[in-house]
């Protein structure tokens, strides 16, 4: 029988559940009408709707050129993250050597630590070598959590993987690298998917890391909308609005093709895993 206390426990969880689910919706909600509507005051919903605030946001905030360096500098880091985590999530698939539980924390590291802490010495070294202010600073501070994240995201689909799969293909020749190309990337097609969308939808919201290495012409959609809203200036409200509304949709239809290729608890029970 379930005593008074727990029914009292488990309903204060629902509460607060349900509590937070409806403010989050009616955060974006009034985010999305007021992006569509031309006055909104003392009343439920704004007195007309148009899409005039869309048009604005993107004469005015130069969305185009912005959406344009978001997805060249995702796309550099998210191809520059596979080719380098894949083989590494592999390495440590695979390969059982000294030190492995230390090696497994330190990619955890980045992920862990809030970007603000190592992002301002990291930008500081990016200026100091002059590539702070350019898309290829941006690229290289998003690579240092990008790349850890797709290394962990990685290891759970190479350990579904049958051992001797490789093993076969060993005994007729294969070498690691054609071993690698032909029999693995194959089979890890999903897991590449995943980690690559995943590690696009980070990327793109990626704020921190970015405000701080970024110049003129390499912000990211989050970072411009930050300047749209705090830069000196009289702004409509329902443009900066539309632009937010553009950057949710444009992470979230990322996100939802990512999660048709992974499973989020693999990457939760992985992470509890490593360490040990």
């Amino acid at each position: 029988m379930e005593s008074a206390l727990e029914r009292l426990w488990r309903t204060l969880i629902w509460a607060f559940v349900i509590f937070f689910v409806v403010n989050v919706i009616a955060m974006i909600s009034t985010v999305v009408v007021n992006s569509f509507g031309t006055r909104w005051l003392n009343s439920w919903l704004p007195a007309a709707f148009t899409f005039r605030w869309y048009a604005a946001a993107w004469k005015e905030f130069q969305l185009g050129d912005v959406l344009l360096v978001t997805f060249q500098i995702a796309g550099a880091v998210v191809l520059i993250s596979a080719l380098i985590g894949v083989p590494a999530a592999y390495a440590l698939a695979r390969r059982d050597f000294p030190g492995k539980p230390l090696v497994m924390l330190l990619f955890l590291l980045p992920l862990l630590v809030p970007p603000i802490t190592f992002g301002v010495p990291l930008a500081t070294v990016l200026y100091k070598v002059g590539l702070a202010g350019t898309m290829w600073g941006v690229i290289i501070a998003n690579l240092v959590p990008t790349v850890p994240f797709t290394v962990i995201l990685m290891i759970p689909f190479i350990e579904q993987i049958d051992p001797r799969v490789e093993a076969a293909a060993r005994v007729f020749g294969a070498g690691t690298g054609r071993l690698f190309i032909h029999v693995l990337v194959p089979l890890l097609v999903p897991g590449i998917l995943a980690a690559t969308l995943l590690a696009m939808v980070r990327t793109v919201s990626m704020f921190e890391l970015t405000f701080l290495t970024a110049g003129p012409t390499s912000q990211t959609l989050v970072v411009s909308l930050y300047y749209s809203v705090f830069a000196a200036g009289v702004r409509a409200g329902q443009s900066i609005d539309a632009m937010a509304v553009i950057y949710m949709l444009s992470t979230l239809i990322w996100l939802i093709v990512a999660l048709r290729f992974v499973n989020p608890t693999q990457i939760v029970a992985r992470v509890k895993k490593a360490p040990a």
